[in-house]
């Protein structure tokens, strides 16, 4: 079917670049006998954040010396040639990577020469520091008697790995130590049946092997960075808890120490969170990376993976372990935070009933002592009223009935002590 049922449909924008980014990366083709150097350079804090401008801006310093075609702006990876060998550039999340790739293999092993294609002065300037280096020496398949001979000559025995490799097309071999020069070293041997393609893939899975083993044994590295200062609140948050058992003589300060540890706690799992979860993703890799080698025994030596079960596994748990502690430790301060926060607050409402109480007391007190207060203002009030009318009408009445003083007054505390009353009765019931 052409295309021309589909003319009037849209693309997503992205949906050629996604597509692409399948195939943007595909592995060096190599022939045997060849050897490559490998650098994976990492910014030593905040790698993730990096000013990515500068790692680009660093592999344009050095294709420029050697006249090479520079890659578009913003890219990831470049694939080219570089004086006599050939360059592969790639920048992940946290660190950039450079393989040199050259044919043939020199007298002596492993002698670090095709690093000397990277000038010294460059390497000064790399916006990072080295986090691993390799060298991968790459020939054809010479016996199996004569590759146990090289073995004990170029690897050390207590930690060297070998094994046969994607259905018995190589036999590759390291024993993941750091030499003199300060690079790891990796041997292919490969068969004749071996094509380019699968011989670029065995040297690039083992570039990444190392890199991302590398990179997860930095979650190793954090564990032992805060493990004093995770111990140290361990204790506190024990010690806290177990004053939350009893009598507590100061409850607001036992809360707001298991707030404090509780955000400590917080704190330090946050900062470490990323750099846990890389070394997973990082781990998995690793393992994704030796699984699709197909390994098989070689002369009874261990195999990559069951070096990796042995030495890299542990670490792995050990960083699993200390994060399911630290959340363990926080959720736990929360809860009992929770708990001690409700302790207070049932605290608080006995107070707050007991200080209702005697504020209803001293409120009755108060009654009590308003309405004495009025009797004796009545009695006042009427005092002064009664002379106010004695004085005022007694004149009257003498002259008029011939009552006299004392009989008018009499006769008049009644009356006045009612009218007060029921004046100041209308004036409480108004207010």
């Amino acid at each position: 079917m052409d295309g021309t049922a589909t003319a009037g449909l849209r693309d997503h924008e992205l949906r050629y670049a996604l597509a692409n980014e399948l195939h943007a990366r595909p592995f060096p083709a190599l022939s045997a006998p060849c050897h490559a150097a490998y650098l994976a350079i990492k910014r030593p804090e905040d790698a993730a954040g990096r000013d990515r401008d500068a790692d680009f801006a660093h592999l344009l310093a050095l294709l420029d010396r050697f006249g090479a075609p520079h890659p578009p702006p913003g890219a990831t990876h470049w694939f080219g040639r570089l004086g006599r060998h050939e360059l592969k550039w790639e920048a992940h999340t946290e660190f950039v990577t450079y393989t040199l790739m050259g044919d043939g293999v020199s007298e002596r092993p492993f002698d670090g020469t095709l690093f000397s294609s990277f000038p010294a002065d460059w390497l000064a300037q790399a916006p990072g520091v080295r986090m691993t280096s390799a060298l991968i020496r790459v020939e054809m398949h010479p016996g199996d008697d004569a590759i146990r001979a090289r073995l004990g000559k170029w690897f050390v025995g207590e930690s060297l790995a070998v094994s046969d490799v994607l259905d018995g097309s190589a036999t590759i071999a390291g024993d993941f130590r750091i030499d003199a020069a300060g690079h790891m070293r990796f041997a292919v041997w490969v068969h004749d049946h071996a094509g380019e393609r699968r011989i670029g893939r065995i040297v690039q899975r083992l570039c990444e092997i190392e890199t991302y083993k590398a990179m997860s044994m930095l979650g190793l590295a954090r564990v032992r960075s805060v493990g004093r200062e995770l111990a140290r609140l361990d204790a506190a948050l024990s010690t806290l808890m177990g004053d939350c058992t009893g009598d507590i003589e100061d409850p607001e300060g036992t809360l707001r120490g298991l707030l404090t540890t509780s955000a400590e706690l917080e704190a330090l799992l946050a900062s470490s969170s990323f750099r846990f979860g890389a070394s997973r993703a990082y781990e998995a890799i690793v393992n994704q990376r030796i699984e699709v080698l197909r390994e098989e025994r070689f002369g009874g030596r261990q195999t990559f993976g069951e070096f990796m079960m042995r030495r890299f596994d542990p670490a792995m748990r050990t960083v699993k372990a200390t994060q399911r502690r630290m959340e363990a430790m926080a959720e736990r301060a929360m809860r009992v935070s929770g708990l001690l926060r409700t302790r207070v607050d049932v605290m608080r409402s006995a107070q707050n009933q007991e200080l209702l109480a005697s504020m209803d007391q001293r409120a009755d007190a108060q009654l009590q002592l308003q309405k004495a207060v009025e009797g004796l203002s009545l009695v006042a009030i009427s005092y002064y009223a009664v002379n106010l009318v004695v004085y005022l009408l007694a004149p009257f009445a003498e002259a008029a009935g011939g009552v006299p003083r004392y009989w008018f007054t009499a006769a008049t505390v009644p009356v006045v002590a009612v009218t007060v009353w029921w004046i100041v009765r209308r004036v409480r019931r108004r207010v």
